[in-house]
C-alpha cells in the first residue's frame, strides 16, 4: 500500500468513530432512562466473573462527566487512527480492548473498573510511539499533536486519585507501546532518496557531474561526456495550445 492510498479519506474514517461513540452514549442513555446501573459488568480483577468486563467496560460510564471526558478524546484519537493507520485500525481497537482489559484484570484493585479510558491510553500510546519509531514526517507531526493535546494524561498512570483506575491507564499505555513495536507491516515509511541508499556513490551520480569541487555549477556543454553514464536533460517544452 503506497502513501497516497494510506492517507486517503473515506466514509469509514468518520463513520466508525461516530458509531463507536454512539454505542457508548446509547448504553449510558439506557442506564439513565430505566434507572439501571451497569457498573457491576465492569472489570473486577482476579475474579472469573470479572473477565466479562474486558469487553463490556469500555461502554460503561459512571456519570455524565465521566462519559463526556472519555468520548471526546476517544473520537479524536480513533479518527486519527482510521485515517493514518487504516490497515491495522480494527486490530488496534479490538486487541487493545482485550489486552489492556486483561492487564487491568491482573493488576487492578478489588473494585469495578469501567470506562473507555484504558482504550484511550492505548491509542495515545500507540499513535505517539509509532510516529516516533517510523520517522515519517506526517506521523511525527501527529505524535507531537497528541502530546500537545493529551500529554498531561501521563500523570494518571500513577495512583494520584482514589477513584480513577490508574491500573487501566497504565495497562493501556503499555499495550499501545507494545503495538507500536509489534505492528511494522502496512505502515507508511519515510521516502528514501537515491543519495540515502547504502550503496550510493557520489562519483557515479550523473547529476553531480554538473558541479565542481567547490559546488559551482558547470554548464552542460562543458561537462566531460561519459558514455557509461546516462545523460539527464532538465529542459522542458511549452505545451502548444
Amino acid at each position: 500500500m503506497n502513501q497516497e492510498e494510506h492517507f486517503k479519506f473515506s466514509n469509514g474514517v468518520v463513520a466508525y468513530p461516530i458509531l463507536m461513540i454512539l454505542m457508548i452514549w446509547i448504553v449510558f442513555w439506557v442506564e439513565v432512562r430505566f434507572g439501571l446501573n451497569f457498573s457491576k459488568y465492569g472489570i473486577y480483577p482476579l475474579e472469573i466473573i470479572g473477565l466479562r468486563g474486558i469487553i463490556l467496560s469500555p461502554f460503561i460510564h459512571g456519570d455524565i462527566q465521566h462519559i463526556y471526558h472519555n468520548t471526546i478524546p476517544l473520537f479524536v484519537l480513533s479518527l486519527a487512527l482510521f485515517y493514518f493507520y487504516r490497515p491495522i485500525a480494527w486490530k488496534i481497537l479490538f486487541f487493545g480492548i482485550l489486552i489492556s482489559g486483561f492487564l487491568t484484570w491482573c493488576i487492578g484493585r478489588p473494585s469495578f473498573h469501567i470506562g473507555a479510558s484504558g482504550l484511550i491510553y492505548v491509542l495515545v500510546s500507540f499513535i505517539f510511539f509509532k510516529g516516533v519509531f517510523t520517522k515519517y514526517f506526517r506521523l511525527i507531526a501527529l505524535s507531537l499533536l497528541v502530546v500537545f493535546l493529551y500529554g498531561s494524561m501521563i500523570w494518571y498512570v500513577f495512583p494520584i486519585e482514589e477513584h480513577v483506575s490508574w491500573e487501566g491507564h497504565l495497562s493501556g499505555l503499555f499495550t499501545g507501546l507494545f503495538f507500536a513495536l509489534y505492528f511494522k507491516k502496512k505502515i507508511p515509511r519515510a521516502k528514501k532518496y537515491l543519495w540515502e541508499e547504502e550503496n550510493y556513490k557520489a562519483e557515479e551520480d550523473p547529476f553531480l557531474r554538473h558541479f565542481d569541487e567547490q559546488g559551482n555549477f558547470i554548464e552542460f556543454d562543458k561537462v566531460e561526456k561519459d558514455e557509461s553514464q546516462p545523460i539527464i536533460n532538465y529542459s522542458y517544452k511549452e505545451k502548444k495550445e
